[in-house]
C-alpha cells in the first residue's frame, strides 16, 4: 500500500477541498405562491404538478 512520504500542508488539503462546497438549491415557486423545492410536494399547500397530495390542516 503506498504511504504518503510527507505530510500534505493544510494549504494544498483546502484546495483540493475547494470545489466540495454544498450548491445551493434550486427554488421554484408553487401555484400557492410558496417556494418549495422541485420535485417535491409543496410543505404550505400539499400541492404537486396540479395534484393535491397532502390534506390541509385548516379545513
Amino acid at each position: 500500500m503506498a504511504v504518503p512520504q510527507k505530510r500534505q500542508s493544510k494549504s494544498r488539503s483546502r484546495m483540493r477541498r475547494a470545489h466540495d462546497k454544498v450548491a445551493v438549491p434550486n427554488v421554484i415557486y408553487c401555484e400557492c405562491g410558496e417556494p418549495t423545492l422541485p420535485h417535491r410536494v409543496c410543505p404550505s399547500c400539499g400541492m404537486y404538478k396540479g395534484r393535491q397530495y397532502l390534506r390541509n390542516e385548516d379545513a
